[in-house]
């Protein structure tokens, strides 16, 4: 280990940054360099104190004892070793369950045919292909960025045993070149899913679910109009930071299709044009059914899809229904199920099918009473307040924001005087609050499958919940965000790995489904965890160390999860027997 200076001019001043590097002897004889500690800014006797430090440290390693110590005889049987049991120890405890566990289901997509012909090891002999194996399994277990796998992660986890290579892989610069490799095989990969979850699970992909979401950066560097990184709409309430939109198509049992990635001020009516155009020429034409909620399909977007042959159902925002109301009074409701009833109205163009979901009145009627209260309540407060015109407007004006739609339930009279104190008055506009709750709980959907049932239609659009299922996994179990990433291309990358890793996780859920279907990926992921790998090292009596790296035995809850999932545990691995050091006695410096 050394220590090792960065220098960074900032507001004209140099300021130097140090951190502890460790150096590694890889397979292949090259060496990788591992930050094992970040100092920061020291001064000179701090940065004297840490290479003596370091220099103790390092003293055990370069000292070596011989193989045949003096006085000691060697074993008439080549295969029989005398160890000493009272030196047992332990050594480097390690995460090994859900890295295996990753590894299957790898390997039950068959990723490895798809990938050796495209990530070929390079000249140098990097193994580029378990490289993305670890990227994956990181993004699966226990998401963050490629710094923290390189300095910590990779330790940590026994994916050097699984995939029987080094710390070369976890090597920080191989890592960020690693990914400028993956995204020019996207389309290739969509299409090789498709069937390989086809041949699994039968899956059909006839229906899609289509919705966006979007991805903040922690950085606000501008790269020019052409930056993915914008400001936009942000679903994660973060507005103060640039983000990207990301589009995502799954089959109702949450089967990935495709997704792709657009700048972070794109319009949800703007994209699905687009897709439709991708999605055809990539799977060919055929007669599919489009489910979107409001406000992604336009006019235009629907006319090309009846142009195409192609089948849709949308919501549709309450304000049509001002115009259709008159139109479904003399429809009748029919039962789709307990509190979900549902109207079909038949126009020239387009059949409307009105749903009401009594458990939804509910819901949505007391979240509005409760904002209503609230908002009412502040108001009374403001009443009995001393303030001038422009105070008041100010406190309004959060009030306001923090009623949302609840507020225009209310007419309020401001005084006109700016100097005076000012005072409000406001009463309840019944007429807007009987038409809300009449509205309360009801959806408006929208679809050119004239042949269809309402209780067919109503069904496939409850299932939009499972691509929102998806965006909250990628989101939160994945960790997708942040993006700290500045180019485009690993931008892009590190969703696509993120993509590969949720592509695992759907994997696990449909092999769940048929087994226990209120068990989640993540529970199982949290279950293998626990099982950890340790070194046992059993000194020789003829000087040597036999190292035997055991994976802990499954509990009783694992065991269970292993039969349900009819999987197998390896054999462990061989031991090996190897010249012992000597750890050095000498005391630590103490800063």
């Amino acid at each position: 280990m050394f220590l090792r200076c960065q220098r960074r001019k900032k507001d004209g001043k140099t300021h130097e940054y140090w951190s502890v590097v460790e150096n590694r002897r890889l397979a292949d004889g090259r060496v990788a360099q591992r930050q094992v500690l970040y100092l920061g800014e020291i001064n000179a006797s701090q940065r004297e104190a840490w290479r003596k430090t370091i220099e103790v440290c390092d003293e055990g390693q370069r000292r070596q004892v011989a193989l045949f110590p003096a006085g000691s005889m060697p074993c008439d049987d080549v295969d029989a070793v005398g160890v000493c049991l009272s030196q047992l120890r332990l050594q480097r405890p390690r995460q090994w369950g859900a890295c295996w566990l990753a590894l299957q289901l790898w390997q039950e997509l068959e990723l490895d045919c798809f990938w050796r012909a495209r990530l070929r090891p390079s000249r140098e002999g990097t193994p580029w292909l378990k490289v993305l194996k670890t990227l994956v399994a990181y993004r699966l277990i226990d998401p963050g960025s490629e710094w923290r796998l390189h300095r910590q992660w990779f330790d940590t986890s026994a994916m050097a045993d699984l995939l029987e290579d080094d710390f070369g892989l976890a090597e920080k610069n191989t890592l960020y070149r690693c990914l400028d490799k993956l995204v020019a095989h996207k389309d290739e990969l969509f299409k090789f899913l498709v069937r390989r979850w086809g041949e699994l699970f039968g899956a059909k992909f006839e229906v899609l679910l289509y919705d966006l979401t979007s991805t903040y950066f922690e950085t606000d560097e501008d790269r020019g109009p052409d930056d993915l990184r914008q400001f936009g709409y942000s679903r994660d309430k973060r507005g103060d930071c640039r983000q990207v939109v990301i589009a995502l198509i799954v089959t109702p049992e949450g089967f990935p299709l495709s997704y792709e990635v657009m700048g972070g001020g794109t319009a949800d009516a703007t994209t699905l044009s687009g897709f439709l155009d991708r999605i055809e020429h990539r799977y060919g034409r055929a007669n599919r059914i489009w489910v979107m909620d409001r406000g992604i399909p336009t006019e235009d977007s629907l006319a090309k899809m009846r142009s195409i042959g192609a089948s849709y159902l949308v919501g549709t925002p309450k304000g049509r229904l001002t115009r259709l109301e008159q139109a479904f009074l003399n429809k009748p409701w029919a039962n789709v199920r307990d509190g979900v009833q549902v109207k079909r109205l038949a126009t020239e163009e387009d059949v409307y099918v009105l749903a009401k979901s009594d458990a939804r009145i509910d819901k949505e009627r007391g979240m509005r009473r409760k904002r209503l209260r609230r908002y009412v309540a502040r108001l009374e407060a403001l009443q009995t307040q001393s303030l001038t015109r422009d105070q008041l407007l100010m406190k309004l004006g959060a009030a306001k924001h923090d009623a949302g739609r609840a507020a225009n339930l209310v007419r309020i009279s401001l005084p006109k005087e700016a100097a005076t104190t000012a005072s409000l008055e406001f009463a309840l506009d019944r007429d807007k609050l009987r038409q809300v709750r009449r509205r309360e709980g009801r959806y408006l959907l929208r679809t050119n499958l004239t042949a269809h049932e309402p209780d067919a239609l109503w069904t496939f659009y409850i299932q939009l919940t499972e691509v929102e299922q998806a965006f909250k996994e990628i989101k939160h179990d994945l960790a997708i965000r942040p993006i700290f990433h500045r180019t485009e291309q690993r931008i892009e990358a590190h969703i696509f790995v993120a993509f590969v890793a949720y592509c695992l996780q759907a994997t696990l859920k449909a092999k769940l489904r048929t087994l226990a279907g209120g068990t989640t990926p993540r529970e199982v992921i949290d279950k293998f965890k626990a099982q950890q790998m340790v070194d046992v090292i059993l000194p020789t009596t003829d000087g040597r160390e036999l190292t035997l790296s055991r994976y802990t035995q499954p509990e009783p809850e694992q065991r269970m999860l292993l039969e349900q999932l009819r999987l197998t545990l390896p054999s462990q691995p061989p031991p090996r027997i190897t010249a012992a050091q000597v750890r050095s006695t000498a005391p630590a410096l103490v800063l």
